[in-house]
């Protein structure tokens, strides 16, 4: 049986990759792996090839790495593809920020929904299409797994402008949002039953569950005893629709039109605008000391970090069944949400791959938030798909926090200064500014 190649596209994200490879060497099956990393930074692509070695040598892994300055050759025969590419890196986010203010809009993680969501999309695109191309060309029968945001946007172009097929978007935020509420209701995580569903971002806990009966009440009881949670957007968000979301208060806040607009929300909900330029920064100290250590010769601290694709991984390869959740175009998984959107669902795994399973419908107090959400993916992924710079500003005009907080005079002007701010980063069809 031939080795198992897993190339990391962007494997400068040098944080990241180390703990998928700590999961990866935590498998005795995939051990012996071929791990190839290409990124276009070189300084980073050879950190993270150090990385690699020192971590397989901590954990007695004996696989074979090699780092690639060029994608095809990473891609050449793999069988997993890992994308955690961010094009722009932390300057391009700076953008996605200060032009926005500049404005009067607030963000708070800017990289789903929201004009930086749109614009991280934007430059993104061309990247994944030339990554599709690559993929048809040298490794057809890859499965990609995604886990570069937006997500949903992502997802729906590769789907629709490569005509890949065996793609999964992967994010964490369904398993460490259970753990959360597990911990919250004083019950052992491994004892709950649970099932969300929804699109990235934005999914529902459907069922909360312990031994068959439902745990909502005792996490009522727990928000009822402490007016802290309360003073969360996702709790309130809770507490008026019924269903738990699944992502932070901090991302929930930017997909709806209630909060960042005002000031009073912002306070009560303690909501940290601009707080992901922080987590810009703290990404690059912890790059700078991965790279330091390693030139020094230290030993790497590295925790698992529980993520799904090594799961797949491993699944794919031994066969061993394992349910995660995944995002993949919906197709009649959620009947009440459209049938060409991305959407979050439980999913199989095992030999034959991976199996998104049907959620039905969703409730429609739930459904129509995101509808929302993929009606503005969709209006993005045409402008990109069609060559239509019209449609970026009207995705713009149809974001709910954009929608709130901006009249559409200004929504137009802060597209075509985000145009101007990304210049070349975006395909040449969509740099064109429009006025208002």
């Amino acid at each position: 049986m031939s080795t198992t190649k897993i190339a990391f596209i962007g494997a400068g994200s040098v944080v990241f990759t180390q703990g998928l490879l700590a999961d990866i060497f935590a498998f005795p099956e995939l051990r012996d792996v071929h791990v190839a990393l290409h990124d276009i930074d070189p300084e980073r692509l050879a950190t993270a090839e150090g990385a690699a070695r020192v971590l397989a040598r901590e954990r007695g892994a004996a696989p074979t790495v090699t780092a690639h300055a060029e994608r095809r050759p990473a891609l050449e025969g793999a069988d997993f593809v890992i994308n955690i590419v961010q094009v722009g890196m932390g300057e391009a986010t700076r953008t996605d920020f200060e032009v926005p203010a500049r404005h009067g809009l607030r963000q708070t993680i800017g990289d789903t929904l929201g004009i930086g969501g749109v614009f991280r999309a934007l430059r993104t695109f061309p990247l994944l299409k030339g990554l599709g191309e690559d993929i048809a060309a040298v490794c057809p029968d890859a499965w990609l797994l995604n886990y570069t945001n937006p997500m949903a946007m992502n997802v729906q172009y590769l789907t629709r402008a490569t005509g890949l097929t065996r793609v999964v978007g992967l994010c964490h935020s369904v398993y460490w949002t259970m753990r959360g509420l597990a911990d919250l209701v004083g019950v052992e995580y491994e004892d709950v039953t649970y099932r969300a569903a929804g699109v990235n971002h934005q999914a529902w806990v459907l069922r909360f569950e312990r031994d068959g009966t439902d745990l909502y009440p005792l996490l009522d009881a727990a928000v009822e005893r402490d007016p802290g949670l309360r003073r969360r957007v996702r709790v309130d968000m809770y507490r008026r629709l019924g269903y738990y979301p699944t992502e932070t208060s901090e991302h929930s806040s930017e997909y709806v039109p209630w909060y960042l607009h005002h000031d009073s929300e912002v306070e009560r909900l303690r909501l940290p605008v601009g707080a992901y330029l922080g987590i810009v920064d703290d990404n690059v100290a912890e790059y700078e000391r991965t790279r330091d250590a390693l030139a020094a010769g230290r030993p790497l601290s590295v925790e698992a970090t529980m993520e799904y694709a090594p799961q797949i991984i491993h699944s794919i390869t031994t066969g061993t069944p394992r349910t995660v959740y995944g995002n993949v175009p919906n197709h009649g998984l959620i009947e009440n949400l459209p049938a060409d959107g991305t959407v979050e669902v439980p999913c199989l795994v095992d030999g034959a791959g991976v199996a998104p399973t049907r959620a039905g419908a969703l409730p429609p107090q739930c459904a129509a938030l995101n509808r929302t959400y993929l009606s503005m993916n969709d209006l993005v992924v045409r402008a990109a798909v069609e060559d239509d710079p019209r449609a970026v500003r009207q995705a713009a005009m149809v974001d709910p926090a954009t929608a709130a907080a901006l009249p559409v005079e200004r929504i137009w002007e802060l597209c075509d200064d985000m145009v101007r701010a990304h210049g070349d980063r975006l395909q040449p069809s969509l740099r064109a500014t429009l006025g208002s």
